[in-house]
């Protein structure tokens, strides 16, 4: 599971994330949401160990990354945003790193198996300076995979695949979850946060505007009337921005008010 316990990180006098809580239980797919410098990535670089809380904790599978950071890294699979892989290297060649690296049994069978999964046998020998954006992030997403992590860790993971690959990796962000695994993903695609998430996390500048299921949230926003099964997460997640804005209008209006007086 993952347990992120009032995680703050400033950057000098800018607080990029404030006071963030919640928990992902095993079986569990969670969404973390938000517009550009929301914190997403910010929350993501922490838990994955790149970026060290300003205060707050941070926990993979029981182990705080910080003070337990190799049992914690060994406990997750993480997907970036952008895929830095060995050029120099042919799938085949990093993906049998991984697999030593974690000590996959049958490592090789399944890394044929994979390949062929996402139609990438053809090029298991092809170094992958030569390959395009969507195949790299497809690698990367194999050697995340591979080592059948119970955490998985992603940072918008769609970017550069084709439709087909991209329901591909939705189906298997379900389907891991479904055999008792936590993932975690952040995703600009509210559509698939929709299609694929258990629960969700709205943030906006690094602070909480709504969390939990779409029932939740539609409760929370008011907006469980409309379509077959009630608004859609597009509709949740502006409202959510423009509860916001009206409550630090409101703010605003009262400090200067309080100034006039």
């Amino acid at each position: 599971m993952i347990e992120v316990s009032g995680y703050t990180k400033r950057y000098g006098r800018h607080e990029a994330v404030s006071n963030l809580s919640f928990t992902v239980q095993p079986g569990a797919v969670f969404g973390l949401l938000g517009s550009n410098g929301a914190g997403k990535t910010t929350t993501i670089r922490a838990l994955v160990g790149l970026t060290r809380p300003t205060s707050g904790t941070v926990r993979v599978a029981g182990f705080d990354v910080w003070r337990d950071p190799v049992k914690a890294k060994a406990a997750f699979g993480y997907i970036p945003d952008r895929p830095y892989l060995y050029g120099k290297l042919t799938a085949r060649e990093l993906l049998r790193f991984v697999g030593q690296l974690y000590q996959v049994p049958n490592a090789d069978s399944e890394i044929d198996r994979w390949l062929e999964f996402f139609r990438l046998t053809d090029f298991g020998n092809e170094l992958i300076e030569t390959y395009s954006h969507g195949m790299r992030q497809k690698v990367a997403i194999i050697a995340a995979l591979l080592p059948d992590p119970p955490v998985l860790i992603v940072d918008e993971p769609m970017v550069g695949l084709d439709p087909h690959a991209a329901r591909q990796v939705r189906d298997l962000f379900r389907s891991h979850a479904d055999r008792g695994r936590t993932v975690l993903l952040t995703t600009h695609s509210l559509p698939v946060a929709e299609a694929v998430c258990d629960r969700l996390v709205v943030l906006d500048r690094g602070k909480v505007l709504g969390e939990g299921s779409m029932d939740d949230l539609r409760a929370r926003t008011g907006t469980e009337a409309g379509g077959v099964h009630g608004d859609s997460l597009e509709r949740i997640f502006f409202r959510l921005l423009e509860d916001e804005l009206e409550e630090g209008r409101r703010a605003r209006e009262a400090e200067q008010a309080g100034v006039g007086a």
